[in-house]
């Protein structure tokens, strides 16, 4: 679009109007560390937010500042409701929330998960949500049980070898 037909008030309104991150109507269980990341992240929000504020006149830091304070929102409502659990109470011998399970799937392939909270999930460090059909699948199981995991690719098989917390 040609810059003629945006009016400048729009330019400095935008991104500024950002739609809240939703909140989970899960129980916000955490683990110690996801506690810890949550307070972390409120800290680093809070030492960033000066700088942008500081800076009313230009329309980038006014963006940053709008994801900044939506963020903290969003944070402090999951740290009202935060409910943590500690792995270390948990019985040995049950996935339960907090649990490093290690599995092996029907191509005889290991796979280690650690079942966690919503905002502390990380597929790429391997940490899933207690509410993900890969967690509901493992929950109350024990060392020797197989379950399915029914995934978008269809399901899979997969029998639990180990349980650490």
């Amino acid at each position: 679009m040609s810059r003629g037909f945006v009016k400048e008030d729009d330019l400095e309104l935008a991104g500024t109007d950002l739609p809240e991150r939703p909140v989970s109507l899960h129980t916000n269980y955490v683990t110690p560390d996801g506690l810890q990341q949550l307070q972390q992240s409120v800290k680093t929000l809070e030492s960033q937010r000066p700088q942008y504020a500081a800076r009313k006149e230009d329309p980038n830091a006014q963006q940053k500042l709008a994801e900044i304070d939506r963020d903290l929102r969003y944070l402090f409502a999951r740290l009202e409701s935060v409910q943590p659990v500690d792995p270390a109470m948990q019985p040995r011998h049950t996935v339960l929330f907090g649990a490093t399970v290690t599995v092996e799937d029907e191509e005889g392939q290991q796979l280690q998960f650690k079942i966690v909270g919503e905002d502390e999930a990380d597929i790429a460090r391997h940490k899933v949500s207690y509410v993900s059909p890969l967690a509901k699948a493992l929950l109350g199981r024990k060392v020797g049980d197989s379950t399915i995991w029914q995934r978008p690719a269809g399901p899979l098989q997969l029998d639990i070898l180990n349980i650490e917390y």
